[in-house]
């Protein structure tokens, strides 16, 4: 089984969180329903953008939690994604994971990509929803950063928007977040 991992073929039946460990390093792996999803390598533009917002939400953030990029969220045993920053509680952090679990996580914020439209508007905050992940923000690009704050509507598991900012990020909740919106965007010529 070793050998079809290295060579990104499933292995017998469906892939699991178990088989993603055994991958080599060095791509990025998210598992829907036992399928895997394999990403092209994000652009400058995104890179930048998830690397500005992580270090402003960490300025502002409580005490209590944790910002990253790109860790894993295991939201089930056949289901596995890899969001661009995220907000932990800062015990699970405090653990150095290569994945959290869903119960771990406030915030999940996706980068559309344009690889990746379907799968950042639709099926990511679908499955972050259904796993109970408090928040999640949507940020677009196609026509300059517009940022689309979500919050979980717990009776229905679906996310509700609270807020569609392209002027940057003025919220009054999971904590004050007040980020301009030249703080997360990348130099250009």
């Amino acid at each position: 089984m070793t050998a079809a991992l290295h060579d990104d073929n499933p292995p017998p039946g469906e892939w699991t969180t178990d088989d993603l460990d055994r991958l080599p390093d060095g791509r990025r792996h998210e598992l829907v329903d036992g399928n895997l999803i394999m990403s092209p390598s994000p652009t400058r533009l995104h890179q930048s953008i998830a690397g500005r917002l992580m270090a402003a939400l960490y300025e502002s953030c409580p005490a209590d939690l944790d910002v990253t990029q790109a860790v894993e969220v295991r939201l089930s045993r056949t289901r596995a994604f890899i969001p661009d920053v995220l907000v932990t509680e800062l015990d699970a952090a405090s653990r150095n994971p290569s994945h959290y679990r869903p119960h771990e996580v406030m915030l999940v914020v996706e980068i559309v990509s344009e690889g990746s439209r379907s799968i950042d508007r639709v099926l990511k905050p679908a499955l972050y929803a259904e796993a109970d992940i408090p928040y999640f923000w949507r940020i677009e690009t196609e026509a300059g950063i517009v940022v689309h704050a979500h919050k979980l509507d717990p009776m229905k598991r679906i996310y509700v928007e609270q807020a569609r900012m392209p002027d940057g990020i003025l919220l009054p909740e999971p904590w004050e977040i007040d980020i301009p919106l030249d703080r997360i965007t990348p130099r250009s010529r």
